[in-house]
């Protein structure tokens, strides 16, 4: 419980310099900023990548001014060669994946918000807090110095897959130091998160303010939480696999390299590894990692359309049962990914068994976020409308993730374009909705200041279309046999597929300038926009009940704020408003539905 040498201690961390306030800080805000800044320094790098990895599917002997400058032995007289397109691939993976998809929505957030919203001063371990954000970014440079180093990034894509990761330089460019670097930079990243995510569990379990009972926690809290035991136990996994492939590159082991391997006519060193040991590893990570990326989205989404439609979703119980159940399924179907490695069948059908099964939460989830809408006097704004583009973009990939489902068909279409436009949608795009909705829900808390709606709603209507427009081809490329990490497509039936991608391609570079309105209205707003009211949205929860925006650094001016109501009390029958703030002391007749 809180007490005066809590105040005491939270107050010697008070900040007296600028390094200490804004460089090695320990508030948690300012480490969620952290965060924040860097998730939108690697987005706008891994969109980049993306740019030109479209404009050489499209017209793969071009020649892109200036590329040659970036990597002279990959990309001479600025063509692209087929190695070097597979590293940018890679780092494009890899930077959204990690830096991107999972930092944005759960650390930075997450930080900012998750100790306001339970009603405490700060997290109980900040310097273990800083030390997540400082360590996130040392692994980011350690990436991104691979494009600078020998022969540049690792090709193995995302999933770096032995043992072709395993072997060395002789596997390929960037496959002796690029691995190296990649692994270490993602083992640096899992320490960071690991951090983290003790930080997350011990503040939601400990530092709750006074009647902030667990049912009372917001939807974002709830899943914040659940993604940190999520990460606690994933990356747990994926970083002594990510030190075990360091000590095959650097020490000589045999983890993942099996014996009597020949490559381009060396006999590999290597003896006694199993190369399906690195997937087993990586995708107790991976599959997870899918649910930490879009869970904090949900929490995010739910919170937001709660506060648009003036009341809340039709069962607050129900929707957190369903998040902890996506958290503890998401880690019994890591082996659909595995259906084409050659496991026993019997195998695939035991884990294509909860793969369906984890439908059952999803359609849980988007049912009770839809049916809450009918009949709803829905508040269109920014946020809202990107909270429903999130809901919008979970169906139409969580669909094409039905099929992927089961054996028979994702045999078929394993390693196809049908993958990529399943993914893109679920774990990219609605992910992204989710990080949108959130920043132009809580840029009046964090800044003080209001972000322009008109330049909002454009944002949301070119994105919304665009995404359309790149990722549902995407689906019919899969079903016409176009295999995913193709650099050209100089087969016969492949070449009736180039039109497609010249328009995919188009329809990336405008939907990726739409993002600049974007960043332009975060900027401009940042240091022009109007002052934001108190509580702009006319919320509930306790951020919006800081004494100033951006809440002060003890976040509620020393005194804790006593929690009466749960989070979502809208439009409660007698009361005084249409919302009554968790902190109000007003008697309602109505139920307390959480």
């Amino acid at each position: 419980m809180h007490d005066v040498a809590g105040h005491a201690a939270h107050a010697a961390h008070e900040p007296t310099s600028f390094i200490a306030k804004h460089v090695f800080s320990l508030d948690h805000k300012v480490i969620g900023k952290q965060y924040y800044g860097m998730a939108l320094i690697a987005a706008y790098v891994g969109m980049f990548l993306s740019w030109l990895m479209r404009i050489h599917l499209g017209w793969t002997n071009a020649a892109i001014p200036g590329l040659e400058t970036l990597s002279k032995t990959g990309a001479p007289g600025g063509v692209m060669t087929p190695e070097y397109y597979l590293q940018i691939m890679t780092m494009h993976a890899t930077i959204m994946v990690f830096f991107v998809l999972t930092t944005a929505p759960f650390a930075a957030f997450g930080n900012y918000f998750l100790p306001i919203q339970v009603g405490a001063e700060d997290m109980p371990f900040p310097h273990f807090n800083m030390m997540s954000f400082w360590v996130t970014f040392a692994g980011f440079l350690v990436l991104m110095s691979s494009f600078f180093v020998g022969d540049g990034p690792t090709l193995g894509g995302w999933t770096q897959y032995a043992p072709l990761s395993a072997v060395g330089a002789v596997a390929g460019p960037g496959q002796g130091t690029g691995v190296v670097l990649w692994a270490t930079a993602i083992g640096l990243f899992c320490i960071g998160q690991l951090l983290g995510s003790l930080n997350f569990i011990t503040t939601t379990l400990d530092m709750r303010t006074k009647g902030m009972s667990m049912w009372r926690l917001p939807y974002t809290v709830w899943a914040w939480f659940i993604t940190s035991i999520m990460g606690l136990t994933a990356f747990a996994v994926l970083m002594p696999a990510c030190i075990l492939l360091v000590l095959d590159h650097l020490a000589g082991t045999s983890f993942f390299v099996p014996s009597n391997l020949v490559f381009n006519g060396q006999l590999q060193p290597h003896s006694g590894g199993s190369t399906l040991l690195w997937q087993h590893l990586f995708w107790f990570f991976g599959h997870p990692e899918v649910y930490i990326a879009i869970v904090p989205g949900m929490g995010i989404v739910s919170h937001i359309l709660t506060t648009s439609m003036r009341k809340p979703l039709l069962s607050h119980r129900v929707m957190v049962y369903s998040l902890g159940a996506l958290a503890v399924l998401s880690y019994m179907v890591y082996g659909h990914h595995m259906f084409v490695s050659g496991m026993n069948p019997v195998s695939s059908v035991v884990f294509s068994f909860p793969t369906l099964v984890i439908t059952i939460p999803s359609t849980i989830i988007v049912l009770i976020l839809l049916g809450s809408l009918y009949g709803a006097k829905l508040r269109i704004n920014s946020a809202s409308l990107f909270a429903l583009g999130f809901i919008s973009m979970f169906i139409t990939g969580g669909i094409s993730g039905f099929f992927l489902a089961q054996p028979s068909i994702d045999i078929m279409l394993h390693a196809t374009y049908f993958v990529v436009g399943h993914f893109h949608l679920v774990m990219g795009v609605a992910a992204m909705f989710g990080i949108f909705a959130g920043t132009y829900f809580w840029f009046p808390k964090m800044y003080g200041r209001m972000m322009n709606e008109t330049l909002g709603k454009a944002h949301f209507i070119l994105s919304f279309i665009g995404a359309y427009c790149i990722f549902m081809p995407f689906h019919y490329l899969g079903l016409a046999g176009n295999v995913r990490r193709y650099q050209a497509f100089t087969d016969d039936y492949l070449q009736p597929l180039i039109p497609l991608h010249r328009f995919i391609t188009v329809a990336a570079i405008l939907t990726g300038l739409a993002q600049l309105i974007f960043l332009y209205n975060l900027i401009y707003s940042r240091f022009w926009g109007k002052p934001a009211p108190a509580n702009p949205w006319e919320a509930t929860t306790l951020e919006w009940s800081t004494p100033s925006s951006p809440p002060p650094f003890n976040n509620f001016g020393g005194t804790f704020p006593e929690v009466h109501h749960d989070p979502h009390q809208y439009s409660v029958e007698g009361a005084s408003a249409d919302y009554i703030m968790q902190t109000s002391p007003e008697k309602v007749n109505g139920p307390d539905e959480a």
